[in-house]
């Protein structure tokens, strides 16, 4: 995952914890504003999510921050 990306996750991640706590959950779409501007970085995020990881639709920001920020 490019960097831009990891970055831009852990700001989306740190906002909707601090706003809604800890028990807050998010989907990889929480990342990009409604408009899809940038799909080659969507699709890249879609495939960390759904085809690496096998998450969820919604999971907990915490874990997906605690993924990131370990490199995963």
């Amino acid at each position: 995952m490019r960097e831009t990306l990891r970055e831009k996750i852990m700001v989306v991640c740190n906002k909707k914890i601090q706003a809604k706590g800890e028990s807050v959950g998010l989907s990889f779409y929480a990342f990009f504003a409604n408009k899809n501007d940038d799909p080659e970085l969507l699709m890249e995020a879609a495939t960390w999510w759904i085809q690496t990881h096998q998450l969820d639709h919604f999971e907990k920001a915490c874990k997906i921050k605690q993924m990131v920020a370990a490199g995963l």
